[in-house]
């Protein structure tokens, strides 16, 4: 197995298993530098994003020592250690004793892995940040979820960082690849079309596509460069994430809303229906449903901007949403979950650029896919044309005083009638405006047409 450490400062290596550069590990490193001791930091994410791979290859690299409680395998003894917390001088030295560490007054990590499993663990963090001994992460799924927190005080001393799945910039390094992403921004800063590279650059997306952000199904291209092995892999983390929903909500009605996103985007709705996959209830039941999904961080929610314009969270409208799988790769395997993979059918359709039309969605997909990456809150709008029809605005950013539109084509078709429509009726709100689509970076009056891969330059 081809052995890879590129995720951390150079010079540096770990040969345990393949680890993949991450750009979260700056982030990490300068909550470190700055805090010094006097925060613990909250790593949040998805299950299998590679938080504790990430966290454990930070400790080694950038401490002496450190120490990995993983409460998913801590023994009851463990975690009853966080009950009390009057001797700290017992708690250390039964940790050092147990995981055979010793560790360093400021020169060591206690690493509290999938904390969300031991509550009083992550509320004892207040007073270990205050005995000031230890850095202190923390790392875990569902966290903020009520029946993990409803016991106990959250800790004020807590930095969080969100992480995603792989952005397509670590997806191309962990292809080996450190070269095509700075190139394609030279191409936006200079407003130059690729040209004849256009081809191999969306060839190259589409990869990301179908394999996804996952380190786990990204490792599984690189061991086999076979798509039904990175689709059982996909598989077994959609059958994960199934099996947490039921554990927050044993009627399976969070699970079903998961499971409904593909079709549910299919429809071309201008909102997610959660009664027609979840049944109907009341509006604080869905609100509660909804809050479970969304702390599970496997998918994204663009919410519907009433009134469009910079403070659009003042408009925000809690009813009106769309729902978007956090993972693309991830995406496509639940969109065809029926469908028999052996021969690599749908695959090889999607790779070589023969996306039947109404496939579109997996583009919007991996659009609010990239744009959450790049730290972008989402938004959209709709509105009506005419009695039967609608006007929708796919995503809507904020830069500076103004906001930009963009709208999603699955193909080389460029029409725009809905930015149109839009940039009239709020002409004055408007920076920019894009339509991503499939072919190369052009320019048509006032609407950029911005092909796919680019879209983390937006």
């Amino acid at each position: 197995m081809k052995k890879s450490c590129i995720f951390a400062p150079k010079n540096q290596t770990i040969m345990t298993e393949r680890i993949f550069r991450r750009k979260i590990y700056s982030k990490m490193l300068e909550w470190k530098r700055e805090n010094d001791g006097k925060s613990a930091l909250l790593i949040e994410g998805a299950r299998r994003v590679g938080k504790s791979t990430i966290v454990e290859a930070f400790a080694k690299n950038e401490y002496d020592s450190y120490l990995v409680i993983d409460f998913n395998k801590a023994s009851q003894a463990i975690k009853s250690l966080f009950d009390d917390l009057m001797d700290l001088e017992y708690l250390f030295l039964y940790l050092q004793t147990t995981y055979r560490v010793t560790l360093k007054q400021r020169k060591s990590v206690i690493i509290f892995d999938e904390v969300q499993k031991c509550p009083m663990a992550r509320q004892a963090i207040k007073y270990l940040v205050e005995d000031g001994r230890y850095d202190y992460i923390e790392t875990g799924s569902l966290i903020s979820i009520k029946k993990n927190t409803e016991s106990i005080t959250i800790p004020s001393e807590e930095d969080r960082i969100q992480m995603y799945p792989m952005d397509y910039e670590e997806f191309r390094w962990a292809l080996g690849d450190e070269l095509t992403v700075p190139l394609l921004r030279q191409f936006w800063e200079q407003r130059h079309p690729l040209g004849p590279a256009h081809r191999d650059a969306a060839r190259n997306l589409r990869l990301y596509m179908l394999v996804g952000g996952m380190p786990q199904a990204v490792d599984a291209y690189l061991e086999t460069n076979n798509f039904s092995k990175v689709d059982m892999v996909k598989r077994r983390i959609l059958k994960l994430y199934d099996d947490d929903f039921l554990k927050i909500d044993p009627s399976g009605r969070v699970s079903r809303m998961f499971r409904s996103i593909p079709g549910q985007l299919s429809k071309n709705a201008i909102r997610y229906i959660p009664y027609s996959s979840a049944g109907r209830m009341d509006e604080e039941k869905q609100a509660e449903l909804l809050m479970d999904l969304t702390d599970s961080k496997t998918v994204n929610i663009v919410y519907h901007a009433d009134d469009p314009q910079v403070g659009m969270g003042l408009t925000k409208n809690q009813d009106r949403f769309k729902l978007f799988v956090g993972d693309t790769g991830l995406f496509v395997t639940l969109a065809f979950w029926d469908k028999d993979f052996t021969e690599n059918i749908i695959y090889e359709k999607l790779l070589s650029d023969k996306l039947p039309a109404n496939l579109g969605y997996i583009y919007e997909n991996l659009v609010a896919q990239m744009l959450v990456a790049g730290g972008n809150e989402l938004y959209y709008h709709a509105w009506p044309r005419d009695e039967k029809h609608y006007y929708e605005i796919d995503f809507l950013v904020s830069r500076g005083a103004k906001i930009c539109p963009i709208e999603v084509k699955s193909s080389g078709y460029n029409t725009h009638a809905s930015l149109d429509a839009f940039c009239k009726k709020y002409s004055s709100r408007v920076q920019w405006r894009y339509l991503i689509y499939t072919k190369d970076l052009s320019k048509d009056e006032n609407t950029i047409l911005l092909p796919a891969y680019m879209t983390m330059f937006i």
